[in-house]
């Protein structure tokens, strides 16, 4: 019998294997039995857990949205001002542990999963949606009517920038992601001046 309260430790211990299954493998081509392995129990125990791997893939994908939320919520207490909620958020999207080789190769594959996932495709969808409203809500006091594009750009640039770094050699590069996205925020504030 196993000991009570090991069931959200395993789980979480599945989530965080298939992420980094998904991140060594590259693809979403990862087994349960591989997953299992990593988390250190069994491909039975992990089908009582979740059912499936579709199921273990989509709570990959809802942790990651979390650590994302939380380093939103984090940096976004700090701030007052427009622009300095607009570096927050930028600081946010490629902040460690958003920005680590498994979680963006598993990010990744998570958009090409929306592509058959309803669910996935949900998930996704409510991050989009945050991100620009987060982004708006800095942007609309600088910018007024111009802000709905310039977020729309600037969403574009960070989702971008972890496309650029699956194929970039060596460890991903916050400071270089943020000091991109931030040059586009700051000719964009220019351009509409």
């Amino acid at each position: 019998m196993p000991k009570i309260g090991m069931e959200p430790l395993r789980r979480s211990s599945l989530i965080d294997a298939a992420i980094q299954e998904v991140g060594r493998v590259g693809s979403l081509d990862v087994t349960v039995s591989q997953i299992a392995k990593r988390a250190g129990v069994s491909s039975a125990l992990a089908h009582h857990y979740f059912g499936s791997k579709d199921q273990i893939l989509l709570s990959a994908l809802r942790h990651i949205l979390t650590l994302y939320a939380v380093e939103v919520r984090r940096e976004l207490a700090a701030v007052r001002q427009p622009d300095q909620r607009l570096g927050a958020i930028i600081r946010a999207s490629f902040a460690s542990p958003n920005f680590e080789p498994a979680i963006i190769t598993a990010w990744l594959n998570f958009y090409v999963q929306a592509r058959k996932s309803p669910e996935a495709a949900r998930l996704l969808a409510i991050y989009q949606r945050r991100l620009r409203s987060n982004l708006l809500v800095g942007l609309h006091p600088l910018l007024g009517d111009d802000a709905p594009t310039v977020a729309d750009g600037l969403a574009a640039l960070i989702d971008g920038l972890y496309i650029r770094q699956v194929t970039a050699p060596g460890a991903p590069n916050p400071q270089t992601a943020c000091a991109i996205a931030q040059a586009y925020l700051t000719a964009s504030l220019k351009a509409a001046a």
